[in-house]
């Protein structure tokens, strides 16, 4: 395959995944305890559209309209955002560590975001409905500046530092967290709920919130994409090749913390998808993070829209957690990971 077809190919395969995107948003909105018909779904969001708007006939209720617009599509475009953001974030750091069990929170960053909402829970929430997400993220970043400047080696960054740091870190914030949860009394409830995963309390809010910080991360992140090729070679090749390997680093670091806390901060703790995605577009697109990255950003949305209307309507009207959702499927996949890893070694 030359080069022009492969371009081809890759825009193919953006245009399926984007139109699998939008039907998915457009068939998750139908979904809940009054059930509306796709095509009027597919109305009202035209209805929105300035070029189209005035063809088009209202003939839907003010009710249908408003739990169209302000509680299930909010949801599922941040269930959109937080999933794409999950992959991109999964996608570089397997990339960067060239590792296929890596995921977004192997460096502390889960475990940071926790603790800011459990203590926002505990000390500050009735201030404002925005301090567990606030709160959420400052501490998802504290604790990347954290586990960066234990791994730190003078002005080099060694992967093995970075993991085992992450790994320390994330036990000594888990173990900070459960105190808090010990104490925390009435409101334990709600901060295993929101430990959980869960995108239940969504908002426009929720949206606008993470919405710039998601883009302008996997922006940054898709720039890199070539460098990230060159980093599947080893670092010292890539070296040679004229990438500042040390920079890369630092950026994706940066980045992929962004997105990940910014995501983290606004639906919990929703594991597993930057695992899940990025292994399997990798294996249907192959490595090239030029493709790699956009497929796992468009999968990971709709994987976990798909995911969260699940968790909404299996036991409806009872929701359960998207992430104990993520999880079933999660987990036997990464026993799977695993074991294949387990067959190459020996």
């Amino acid at each position: 395959m030359n080069y022009l077809e492969k371009i081809l190919h890759w825009k193919l395969i953006i245009t399926y995944l984007i139109v699998a995107l939008g039907l998915t948003i457009v068939i998750a909105a139908t979904f809940g305890p009054a059930h509306i018909h796709p095509l009027i779904v597919l109305k009202m969001l035209a209805s929105r559209l300035p070029l189209v708007n005035s063809l088009i006939a209202p003939s839907w209720s003010v009710s249908e309209e408003t739990i169209v617009f302000q509680i299930r599509l909010p949801r599922i475009i941040l269930g959109v955002l937080v999933g794409a953001a999950l992959g991109v974030a999964g996608t570089a750091m397997q990339g960067l560590f060239k590792n296929p069990m890596a995921d977004p929170y192997i460096i502390g960053i889960s475990a940071g975001a926790a603790l800011g909402a459990t203590l926002a829970m505990v000390t500050i929430a009735s201030l404002s409905m925005y301090m567990v997400p606030l709160m959420a993220f400052i501490f998802a970043m504290g604790a990347i500046f954290l586990v960066y400047n234990i791994a730190r080696v003078g002005s080099k960054l060694p992967t093995s530092t970075l993991l085992l740091s992450g790994i320390a870190v994330t036990l000594f914030l888990s173990a900070i967290t459960s105190f808090m949860m010990y104490i925390s009394g009435e409101k334990l409830h709600g901060i295993v709920f929101w430990l959980m995963g869960g995108l239940w309390a969504s908002s426009w809010d929720d949206v606008w919130m993470a919405l710039p910080w998601i883009l302008i991360g996997t922006t940054i992140i898709y720039i890199f994409a070539r460098d990230l090729n060159v980093m599947l070679l080893d670092e010292e090749p890539a070296q040679h090749l004229g990438i500042d390997v040390e920079r890369l680093k630092k950026i994706m670091m940066t980045f992929t913390s962004l997105i990940t806390a910014s995501a983290v901060a606004v639906s919990g703790i929703i594991g597993f998808v930057g695992l899940i995605i990025p292994h399997a577009m990798r294996i249907l697109v192959g490595p090239d993070h030029r493709i790699l990255l956009p497929c796992s950003a468009l999968v990971g949305g709709v994987f976990l829209v798909w995911a969260d209307t699940l968790a909404r309507t299996i036991i409806a009207p009872t929701e359960i957690p998207v992430g104990i959702i993520t999880s079933i499927f999660g987990a036997p996949f990464f026993i799977y990971l695993l074991r294949k890893r387990k067959k190459s070694i020996f």
